[in-house]
């Protein structure tokens, strides 16, 4: 066991309880490099302003700099500092956090979500994608298609990608940017969330590549990070048969806090620093085990007891500081729709099995019937 395997063992918070145990912030000899695992180190990490999320020699990923993905890879705002980072998310993050739930619910309702393991995996991840690209003002069949372009993309930011993976990425971001372009130049869209975003980038920046970028940014956070929340939810149900799925929304909350689908992240060193009592030097690497913070005894009482009625409950699990992820209500609110409608159909979740999908830092389970 590593703490990058243990996003995808099948119970790794015992050790994360070890690596608490062993010091918050310790250097990893196997790995070569750190290791963020008490509630303390992770905050003091994500808060640090030396601590940055690409290195600085390599802004993008060498392996897809030279391609369409890499270009809008490195305009993301998750993936930059400074004015580069602020000013998408000024423009984004408030129209996230005022979308009607109401709204959330009618569009996960009008898809059709079918029982079994296919019908799952296009709930989880296909259907929040379609989500957003439909509050945006594209229609089902662009969300649709949009869904696929977004699977494409996402392969090449694992490091697990193949060439195979990060050519098929390179087109689906052209055909993005292309999808996206003729949203922004259509003067019938009535997205009222749409029409936010361009409002308040209008006023902090003229660079379109950039707003264009963040928008199929939206989708990719949006797929494995969602996906990986509701099969998760799903999971906590086949594990406790007592739990109350009428109490959905706890439910959620608890599985991102317990059992959550990113697991770990990583920070980069900028400069030398001090954190959590440790020396730091520029070029060291930082990786931050958000899941062990969320059991550390320090952040959540009895933390590794599932509560659905935990008082107080605190995570990581979406980030914290200036990094934080400006789509958390977005996403409980489509997995919560999203696991209401798929318990609608009262599935067999005793006949399914599980496994999680290979990963570096990501729990996302994938479902298949028994035999």
């Amino acid at each position: 066991m590593d703490p990058i395997i243990a996003a995808t063992h099948a119970d790794p918070y015992p050790y994360y309880a070890q690596l608490r145990a062993e010091g918050g912030l310790v250097f990893h000899q196997g790995l070569k490099l750190w290791v963020a695992s008490s509630a303390r180190a992770v905050a003091a990490v994500l808060a640090h302003p030396d601590c940055h999320v690409r290195p600085t020699h390599e802004p993008v990923p060498q392996a897809i700099a030279q391609g369409m993905a890499g270009k809008v890879f490195g305009q993301l705002m998750r993936m930059n500092e400074g004015e580069r980072q602020r000013c998408p998310r000024t423009a984004i993050e408030p129209g996230l956090a005022l979308i009607d739930v109401n709204e959330v619910n009618a569009l996960v309702g009008a898809r059709l979500i079918t029982p079994g393991p296919d019908g799952l995996y296009a709930a989880m991840f296909r259907g929040p994608v379609c989500v957003v690209a439909a509050l945006l003002g594209f229609s089902p069949a662009q969300g649709r298609a949009i869904s696929e372009l977004t699977a494409d993309f996402v392969a090449c930011l694992s490091p697990l990608s193949d060439q195979a993976q990060r050519d098929a990425a390179h087109v689906a971001a052209e055909q993005l940017k292309g999808y996206v372009i003729e949203l922004l130049d259509d003067p019938s869209n009535r997205s009222a969330l749409l029409a936010g975003i361009r409002q308040r980038f209008a006023a902090t920046s003229t660079d379109s590549e950039t707003l264009i970028a963040n928008l199929i940014g939206l989708f990719s956070q949006t797929y494995e990070a969602t996906a990986g929340l509701i099969g998760n939810a799903l999971l906590a149900l086949i594990r406790n048969p007592q739990l109350d799925s009428a109490h959905v929304d706890d439910l959620i909350a608890e599985v991102q806090r317990f059992d959550p689908s990113v697991q770990n992240t990583r920070r980069f060193v900028a400069a030398p620093c001090e954190i959590d009592g440790v020396s730091l030097n520029t070029g060291d690497v930082i990786l931050v085990l958000l899941a062990s913070a969320n059991r550390d005894p320090q952040l959540n009482d009895d933390p590794d007891a599932f509560l659905l009625d935990r008082p107080n409950r605190r995570s990581f699990t979406f980030g914290a500081g200036r990094h934080q992820c400006p789509g958390q209500v977005l996403a409980l609110s489509i997995a919560r729709a999203t696991l209401v409608e798929i318990l609608a159909m009262q599935p067999a979740l005793d006949r399914l099995t599980w496994h999680y999908r290979p990963s570096l830092n990501g729990r996302i389970p994938l479902f298949t019937d028994l035999p």
